[in-house]
């Protein structure tokens, strides 16, 4: 059951005041990641059915609908220095969340979702009684707590839980002194639990995320709600004027997450080199250099078969979408599989592992294999690659899903609905404050 269906009829979006919503980031350029993708689209759908929308920051920032006002919030930005051991400054001494920043990076952990929400608990206290919400994404900082005791009504998306990550990490680990820094990394996960537990609205983008997070994190599944992420299908469709490429095949895949399965694609173009010796591989994504990928590109020969992009503008990667003659989605678990559902919104052949969420997204718009299985994703493509009738089928029949199933319209609806519900009745807007709804619970 959606959040939208459990909403009484006296809440719909169609009898409600806009709000005055503020969404969280830590770190939210779309290039270092989909958690910039979803608060982009999202504060944009949100906006155009009339709410008014802040996004809170840390870097890199946001790319946002000229609409929507970005606030940022400066960490140290450590991943940016040029040696994150001489980037503490005298002045980040007077700060706890500057020095627990830098110190973390130095002994190996990762402290932004934390200090992110140090910070933003620190802003609200002078600015949070404007908003009617405030809504995390994946950041899960101790801070949200802090609002939530201010009696600012806090919602958290939790897109996956981390720990498939730290698990998937360590079994590619290749002795323990590398699992002990993974554990050093993940060390975050302890907070993010507690945040979960004791955050009293979460909602994720999957049936698989909703179950998955109830088992990692302690929680009843039926308090998490389920409101699917949306695909925006006016900027992902296909494009008539751009020529299919015959035998290119595409992935989105940051190369050395062992997480997104870029290996067994790798082994399955290798296995299929033979049969097809023009099949090419576009990955955007970045190679690590001396990292296991590059190792694994030569030792499978495929060094000149392989090209990976990164840094590319939406507008470039639609029409990477478009030239490909079919897109795959290797992951070995996908809290919702955002990549795949923009493939099949752009009109690809997709085929997909049955990692996690994909087989949501997917549906039988697509061929799905099991993760991790290299020659099941080999005897895929073949199939595809060989049978234009099939190819063209998917193409149809993946653009048709994305429609009918996965919008940003109908996400942002189901969240104004879900705020309301959280929200309870609402009063007439207070003039002096702009327009902001007042609620009875604040």
């Amino acid at each position: 059951m959606t959040a939208q269906e459990k909403i009484p009829e006296s809440l719909s979006i169609k009898t409600t005041r806009p709000l005055r919503i503020c969404l969280l980031g830590y770190r939210s350029h779309p290039f270092v990641g989909g958690q910039g993708i979803y608060l982009n689209y999202l504060s944009k759908a949100l906006v155009d059915i009339g709410h008014r929308v802040d996004v809170m920051s840390g870097p890199p920032y946001p790319q946002l609908d000229p609409r929507v006002t970005l606030i940022k919030v400066p960490s140290l930005d450590l991943f940016e220095a040029p040696s994150h051991v001489t980037a503490l400054r005298l002045k980040h001494l007077k700060s706890w969340s500057d020095f627990f920043e830098w110190w973390s990076m130095l002994t190996g952990g990762f402290a932004e979702p934390y200090t992110f929400g140090r910070r933003v608990a620190k802003l609200m206290k002078s600015v949070g009684h404007h908003y009617d919400i405030v809504h995390d994404n994946q950041s899960l900082g101790y801070g949200l707590l802090a609002l939530q005791e201010q009696g600012i009504p806090t919602v958290a998306t939790v897109h996956h839980p981390i720990t498939r990550d730290l698990k998937l990490a360590l079994n590619a680990a290749p002795n323990w002194r590398h699992r002990l820094l993974v554990r050093r990394w993940h060390s975050f996960l302890g907070m993010q639990k507690k945040v979960v537990q004791q955050l009293r609205h979460i909602v994720t983008v999957s049936e698989c995320s909703k179950r998955d997070i109830a088992e990692a994190f302690s929680r009843p599944i039926d308090t998490i709600s389920l409101i699917h992420n949306g695909i925006d299908t006016e900027t992902f469709q296909p494009r008539a004027h751009i020529a299919t490429i015959p035998f290119r095949v595409m992935t989105t895949a940051s190369a050395d997450q062992p997480l997104k399965g870029l290996r067994f694609l790798l082994e399955a173009i290798a296995e299929l080199t033979p049969r097809y010796p023009d099949i090419e591989l576009l990955v955007v994504g970045k190679l690590k250099q001396g990292g296991q990928t590059e190792a694994l590109l030569k030792t499978l020969g495929l060094k000149d078969q392989v090209r990976f992009v990164s840094g590319i503008s939406t507008e470039a990667l639609v029409d990477y979408y478009s030239a490909a003659s079919v897109v795959v989605s290797p992951s070995l678990y996908e809290g919702f599989g955002l990549p795949a559902g923009e493939a099949m919104a752009c009109g690809c052949a997709v085929i997909s592992s049955d990692g996690g969420a994909l087989p949501e997204v997917v549906g039988d718009a697509g061929i799905i294999v099991p993760a991790g299985d290299s020659s099941a994703l080999s005897e895929a493509l073949g199939r595809v690659l060989s049978d234009e009738v099939l190819r063209k089928s998917m193409q149809l029949k993946g653009r048709q899903r994305i429609l009918e199933k996965f919008c940003w319209k109908v996400a942002a609806r189901e969240f104004t609905d879900y705020y309301h519900q959280i929200l309870g009745p609402v009063s007439s807007p207070d003039p002096q404050q702009g327009g902001v709804l007042k609620h009875a619970n604040h």
